[in-house]
């Protein structure tokens, strides 16, 4: 059975609370809406703390992003939400946030695309890094494009995090799993490197996606991780006797007039 407006309204309030306590958002940070049937976008406004909202403070527009109901003026992010829910017809809720953890990997230029977690290959394949935009031009849609029709997340350099998925709680859900992942990868990569899944393994993980019924638009192709055989070969390690290391400092010091 569908819910209400009024019980989606609920929904996005609740998920608002759940980013703001978890510190995804900082003050009026981020944004949340949900696709109605009746072609209707409902969102959450700016210049309001997604974590202090009220069912109230939500607007309504259209799916060209203009507002047609609500007290509160509508975020400067809506094109982000209209080209996904255009591009995605299978998506009905998006979410975007600053997960500082995952927020981090974007502003180092690092995509969260490595094979390392069955739990999150099954779910979201990886979750690519689009280029950088202007948050409230079109620049900021532009780098997405390519990524939105294979991927259930993304990140945005040096901004943050988008989610989506088949209802508000899926796409929260979604995020939640990409800062999970990059928290893990953060401390493998602290703990000397991520150690990184063969490609036959990474396939069958993909092969049992129905099996744990995620139903995902991606195929191998579309949204896979990169697997051991994709990583570069690490330095050849070199050896180097005592003897050769006393005469290479022996060489330095004489160049720089030691003696």
């Amino acid at each position: 059975m569908s819910k209400s407006e009024q019980q989606l309204r609920d929904d996005i309030i609740r998920v608002g609370r759940l980013m703001f306590d978890k510190g995804w958002i900082a003050a009026n940070d981020g944004n949340i809406t949900i696709r109605l049937e009746e072609n209707l976008i409902l969102a959450t406004p700016t210049g309001v703390s997604k974590g202090m909202m009220s069912p109230e403070d939500l607007i309504l527009c259209d799916l060209n992003g203009n507002k047609i109901a609500g007290e509160r003026d509508r975020t400067t992010e809506m094109a982000m939400h209209v080209t996904i829910y255009k591009l995605r017809p299978d998506i009905h809720s998006i979410v975007h946030a600053h997960p500082p953890v995952a927020t981090g990997f974007a502003t180092a230029g690092r995509a969260l695309n490595l094979g390392l977690l069955p739990e999150i290959v099954i779910r979201l394949g990886s979750v690519p890094l689009c280029d950088y935009g202007l948050p409230g031009t079109p620049a900021l849609t532009e780098g997405m494009l390519p990524y939105i029709p294979k991927y259930e997340a993304l990140l945005m350099a040096n901004h943050g995090v988008v989610s989506y998925g088949t209802d508000v709680f899926d796409a929260y859900f979604k995020m939640e799993s990409v800062e999970h992942f990059a928290r893990i990868a953060l401390i493998a990569e602290l703990l000397g490197g991520p150690k990184v899944l063969p490609r036959a393994e990474i396939q069958k993980l993909f092969d049992s996606r129905k099996r744990y019924a995620v139903d995902s638009n991606n195929g191998f192709d579309q949204g896979a991780p990169l697997a051991a055989e994709d990583m570069p070969e690490p330095n050849e390690k070199i050896e180097i006797t005592r003897e050769q290391l006393l005469a290479v400092i022996d060489e330095a010091l004489k160049v720089r007039g030691v003696y």
